[in-house]
């Protein structure tokens, strides 16, 4: 049964409540849980699509951009894709009660290090639907309940799939207050979600910069933060032309309104003039709009000229910075002043310089010779993402359910007292 709220404030109070009794769900239970919400998904397709097709069309008319467009929009196989991500976060391994760490002590107390749920689980996004329910089905999983603020953009999307996920909950006779969305509270709910220390018990923002560093700055909740993705691929003296064309398509265009999508090309000199010309075009062939530096626009007239600004930018759309350096070291100079510490790839069959790279580069996720698309909790076996988290606390690259947990330590006795 469902409570009427008025505030913000009552809802994380009431997914407080029911952490407790999600925290203590057998692994059975919360398996039965997520194949529940799943189908409830999958049954709510319709009704998701159509309130999804009203947030677009709000969007549109409110000038959202091309790319939060993407992200929010959700068709029928969008639909089907987040009930099969649910399902495989359900056929994941158990995340809570893993023993980390034994011992016993000199005196007899027997120690043992287990990971724990964190209890409640808050999230601030924008226009992205999916973290909707990828949070709260890792959440659950993990035995957390979640508090989320999706953002107006999706208000009438996140409602109808926050719906559907309660009354799974609530058909499987688990509390259905361990889900709860202070959207309707607008930025006041974002803003109380921030300062709820004691009752949120850690925050992941998920969207542009400029929220996520709101969130870090303004938030009196622990935060988890997750980043921009200015990434890079670099392209060594030895790499191989299909390798190289081939993996900066896919970065940049299989989806280039996510964070591990390439927005810097940085070009061995040595390799410029056989790799620029056909890497460029057939980035053009796909739409991609080349922002080159004078090397790079040399090599071929389609370009347009960088800008300090472009090596810095997160374009989330089919734009893309070239730039021809001298050698390894200074594309290594280039990526720590510029990079956002998400994802970095290096194209190259020079193993010195592949093993330099993963050595040296200091973002969560170090490539060689792979698209830097693969850098997400899906691909990474977790089933889905809370996010990528680009701190170095806690957690560091995609987020899954081991993240979601913290640690507790269980002593046992027999009457020791200390000296």
């Amino acid at each position: 049964m469902t409570t009427t709220v008025t505030s913000a404030r009552e809802r994380m109070l009431l997914a407080k409540a029911a952490s407790r009794s999600i925290g203590l769900l057998s692994d059975s239970a919360k398996r039965d849980a997520l194949r529940s919400i799943a189908a409830a998904i999958a049954a709510a397709a319709d009704q998701i699509v159509a309130a999804n097709a009203e947030d677009l069309e709000r969007g549109r008319s409110g000038g959202l951009s091309v790319a939060l467009q993407d992200r929010l929009r959700l068709d029928a196989p969008r639909v089907a894709a987040l009930a099969a991500a649910v399902r495989d976060i359900a056929d994941l391994p158990d995340p809570v009660g893993r023993v980390l760490e034994e011992r016993t002590l000199s005196n007899g107390v027997r120690l043992t290090k287990v990971s724990v749920p964190f209890g409640v689980v808050g999230s601030i996004y924008e226009a992205r639907p999916n973290v909707t329910v990828d949070i709260a089905a890792l959440a659950l999983r993990s035995g957390n309940a979640v508090v989320l603020r999706g953002g107006s953009a999706a208000e009438a999307t996140n409602a109808a799939l926050v719906r559907a996920m309660r009354d799974a909950l609530a058909a499987e006779g688990i509390d259905p207050e361990a889900i709860q969305t202070v959207d309707e509270f607008g930025r006041e709910g974002a803003r109380q979600l921030m300062q709820a220390r004691g009752v949120v018990d850690v925050l992941v923002p998920r969207g542009s910069a400029q929220l996520i560093e709101t969130v870090v700055t303004e938030s009196s909740v622990p935060v988890i933060e997750t980043g921009a993705g200015v990434v890079h691929i670099v392209l060594d003296e030895s790499a191989p032309l299909e390798w190289a064309r081939d993996i900066v398509v896919n970065a940049k265009v299989q989806r280039p309104s996510v964070c591990n999508s390439v927005e810097t090309v940085l070009v061995h000199r040595d390799a410029a003039e056989r790799l620029v010309g056909p890497v460029v075009a057939a980035l053009r062939d796909q739409g991609v709009t080349v922002h080159g530096d004078a090397a790079v626009a040399a090599l071929d007239d389609g370009v347009i000229a960088a800008t300090e600004e472009d090596w810095s930018t997160e374009y989330l759309s089919l734009d893309i910075a070239m730039r021809v350096v001298d050698d390894l070291d200074e594309a290594l100079e280039h990526i720590r002043r510029y990079s956002t510490h998400h994802t970095e790839s290096i194209i190259t069959q020079d193993s010195a310089n592949s093993e330099r790279f993963l050595a040296e580069v200091d973002s969560a996720v170090v490539m060689v010779n792979a698209s830097t698309r693969f850098t997400d909790g899906g691909e990474f076996g977790f089933g889905a993402e809370v996010g990528i988290s680009t701190q170095k606390l806690h957690a560091r690259g995609p987020m899954g359910l081991a993240e979601l947990t913290s640690t507790k330590w269980l002593a046992r006795g027999s009457g020791q007292t200390r000296p």
